[in-house]
């Protein structure tokens, strides 16, 4: 059973970083292209980042193009988004996903598996 779990969540100010990651287990990493997505409070889940199974080639939402930056470590199975210059609006919860079959990297329906998300605050 694939199993994937986020981390590094927390509060920070405005303008500070913030590194999540998630570490994926139960069938071979590079198997899989790796998204996150993220909830904010009475919204719907929205794309943040995606990267390919070898890591050649990162996508990211507009919104965070430029400050936010997706990698991943397939000897160590786990992927990571490094968050620079946070704004409230980035205040969420955070998921990690798993494709096997990718098709457009901002579509939720592609991901085959979830974590159960990680809780980032951003203050003002």
């Amino acid at each position: 059973q694939v199993q994937l779990v986020e981390s590094g969540g927390g509060l920070v100010q405005a303008g500070g970083s913030l590194r999540i990651s998630c570490a994926a287990s139960g069938r071979t990493f590079s198997d899989f292209a790796m998204g996150w997505f993220r909830q904010a409070p009475g919204k719907e889940r929205k794309f943040v980042a995606a990267i390919s199974y070898s890591g050649s080639s990162p996508f990211y939402a507009d919104s965070v193009k430029g400050r936010f930056t997706i990698s991943r470590d397939n000897a160590k199975s786990t992927v990571s988004l490094q968050m620079d210059s946070l704004k409230p609006e980035d205040t969420a919860v955070y998921y990690c996903a798993a494709s096997i079959n990718w098709g457009p990297p901002a579509t939720a329906q592609v991901y085959d598996y979830w974590g159960q998300g990680t809780q980032v605050t951003v203050s003002s």
